[in-house]
């Protein structure tokens, strides 16, 4: 399939400054940016003057698909209330990729996703990154795993008080005891080689952490509270593993060491009531604060807390307390694309990418802007 996208003002989520050009999409991806491209013969043609052209938003922290729309307990797939630590689960297990809230985040120009386990347990298991159209979710993946859920403060120890858990020391020993006790199994297993016989009892907690400890994919940790944070961060080197920080909460209180570590932040979700102690300090202008500070700040709706559709009016929220416009739009398109270790694919309007465009008439920032279109793999999936 091949469209010509004529004529908008483009946002490419690289330059800061948007700019007027055609957009060629062929095969589900961007075949060419430009001013004046002619359409090939078998071209759809889509005009696009006097609208605004911006990359599929990203969210790089949702539970969509796993918190079904409409429903109690037969929807809510998104925790394992039985064991503080499963890192064998894995999210793409649990997804209904028929529940509505995908199709309400397509039509809202949210094209790709990361979903993925709670954070009640300590280790919760995997998240998969997808893309917002389909009705098989084995189709829609768009990474898998993305990295290894953990969480720290209230949840664990909300969930887990009157069974292991009732302290931040507690959680943080359960973490450390499990990376470590997966290390020695992935040494055991090493040093056997092909030799069976030698090799450890399969054990699948361990086996899922290989490849945190192998960095083939990160912590994804869970922290509101300046001190988890810190704790986090402190595992995450004692072990040598990469991480991401998500809800980042405190993250202003402490923007310059944060700038310092460098990590990927994904702050959210923040269109909500400060229903627990360690949100008291939550504010719309963490993600403002910490982009000058020169954080890689990704906001995140953590669908289905704040519903999925409205992630370009959290971004929009972070503008009106004072985030430069082009850091909020980054925060909804690439840098979480970044994020999640999926940016060679999705997260700006680049040629070669995949051709992932939403159409609007206005920034997507304002209440009041409509979304006029949305392409997924260059296939319109939604126009009003």
């Amino acid at each position: 399939m091949t469209t010509l996208l004529r004529g908008g003002l483009v946002h490419d989520a690289v330059h800061p400054a948007p700019f007027q050009a055609d957009i060629l999409l062929k095969d589900g991806k961007i075949a060419a940016v430009g001013q004046g491209a002619a359409a090939p013969a078998d071209a759809e043609v889509f005009d696009a003057a006097g609208l605004e052209v911006y990359p599929g938003f990203v969210d790089a922290h949702t539970h969509i698909g796993l918190d079904g729309f409409g429903i109690g307990y037969e929807g809510r797939d998104y925790n394992e209330m039985n064991d503080i630590c499963c890192p064998q689960l894995r999210g793409i297990d649990g997804i209904n990729p028929m529940d509505v809230t995908f199709q309400q985040a397509r039509q809202a120009g949210v094209t790709t996703v990361c979903t993925g386990p709670g954070s009640a347990n300590v280790l919760g298991g995997t998240f998969v990154a997808l893309k917002t159209v389909g009705d098989r979710v084995d189709d829609m993946v768009l990474k898998n795993p993305v990295a290894m859920k953990c969480a720290f403060g209230e949840n664990p120890k909300r969930c887990y008080k009157d069974k292991c858990d009732s302290t931040r020391m507690s959680t943080a020993a359960i973490l450390r005891g499990a990376l470590a006790a997966a290390r020695d199994y992935g040494a055991r297993k090493a040093a056997a080689g092909e030799d069976i016989t030698k090799r450890p009892k399969y054990d699948p907690k361990l086996e899922a952490l290989l490849p945190v400890l192998a960095k083939q994919i990160p912590l994804k940790a869970h922290a509101h509270q300046a001190n988890d944070i810190f704790t986090a961060l402190r595992i995450a080197r004692e072990f040598g593993v990469d991480i991401t920080l998500e809800h980042v909460t405190e993250g202003h209180l402490i923007a310059g060491h944060l700038a310092k570590e460098n990590v990927p932040l994904a702050v959210g979700p923040t269109l909500t009531h400060a229903t627990k102690y360690e949100l008291q300090n939550k504010s719309w202008a963490t993600p403002g604060v910490l982009a000058a500070a020169g954080c890689r700040v990704s906001i995140i709706t953590d669908s289905t807390v704040i519903p999925q559709q409205y992630l370009p009016l959290c971004a929009g929220m972070a503008v009106k307390a004072g985030m430069d416009p082009f850091a909020a739009l980054q925060a909804i398109t690439l840098r979480p694309a970044e994020h999640i270790g999926v940016a060679q694919r999705v997260g700006s309007i680049e040629v070669g990418k995949d051709a992932d465009i939403v159409v609007t008439d206005g920034s997507p920032f304002e209440v009041l802007t409509a979304v006029r279109a949305v392409f997924i793999d260059g296939v319109l999936v939604h126009q009003a």
